[in-house]
Parts: structure tokens; C-alpha cells; sequence
């Protein structure tokens, strides 16, 4: 009884990490859903505008193009880090349940920390991209 209550204080302690990582991953997140909030905010004002035919029309154009780009972006972004999330979820729950079990899921658990950490790059990577795209085509201009 005793080594398997040092087995499970250990995973305990060795879960401390990805849950660290999960509290990044939800800043990333919200960051990412306020950014996608602006973008569809933005998106609505283009669109009522030009709805009006208010002579901008051209321009209006050219930045709804690239705010729906941002915003395809922005969700592949989300996507991506939420995955990431979940997958360091399965991590934490592989730990616990290959110390309850006694079963060896040490090379399943590896795998879906790289998952993880491959996801959370790629969601990294979409917002950066999507924030290159936001500062090179700015289209609105102070007067």
C-alpha cells in the first residue's frame, strides 16, 4: 500500500508541469478569442458599409479579404491550442491511470506530450502569422 501511495504522490508531482502548460495554453486561448472578437467586430462595420456603398468600396473589399483570412487564422489558431490542451489532458489522465493500474503507458504518455507540444507549436506558429498579417496590411489610417 505504501509504494503505491508514493507511486501516486510522484505522478502527482510529475502532473504539476502540464498543468502549468494548461494554464498557458487558456491565456493563449483567450488572447486568441478576443483577437477573433475584434476581427469579427471589424468584419461586421466593412460589411454594413458596404452594404451602403459609401465610396470606400474598394478598400472596403481589400480589408474584408484580409480580415476573413485573420479570422480563418485565428480559429486554425484556437483549434490547434485547444487540441493541444485536450491532448495534455490525455497526458495527465495516462500518468494517473498507468500508476493506479501498475500498467507501463510511459511510451502512450510520451506520445501525447509530443502531440501536444507539436499542436501548441503549430497554434504559435497560425498566430504568428496571423499577427504578420494584421501589422503588414494595415488599411486603416489615421486622418
Amino acid at each position: 500500500m505504501e509504494s503505491h501511495l508514493s507511486d501516486i504522490s510522484r505522478v502527482i508531482q510529475l502532473a504539476v508541469a502540464p498543468v502549468f502548460l494548461l494554464t498557458a495554453v487558456a491565456t493563449l486561448v483567450s488572447t486568441l478569442n478576443v483577437r477573433l472578437g475584434r476581427n469579427v467586430d471589424r468584419r461586421r462595420l466593412l460589411q454594413d458599409r458596404l452594404n451602403k456603398a459609401d465610396g470606400h468600396a474598394a478598400a472596403d473589399r481589400l480589408e474584408l479579404r484580409i480580415l476573413l483570412r485573420r479570422i480563418r487564422l485565428i480559429y486554425f489558431a484556437i483549434l490547434a491550442a485547444v487540441s493541444g490542451a485536450l491532448l495534455v489532458c490525455l497526458v495527465v489522465a495516462g500518468a494517473f491511470l498507468g500508476a493506479l493500474l501498475a500498467v507501463d503507458l510511459a511510451r502512450m504518455v510520451a506520445v501525447l506530450f509530443i502531440l501536444a507540444m507539436v499542436a501548441l507549436i503549430a497554434s504559435l506558429g497560425i498566430f504568428l502569422r496571423e499577427v504578420f498579417l494584421a501589422v503588414s496590411n494595415a488599411t486603416h489610417h489615421l486622418p
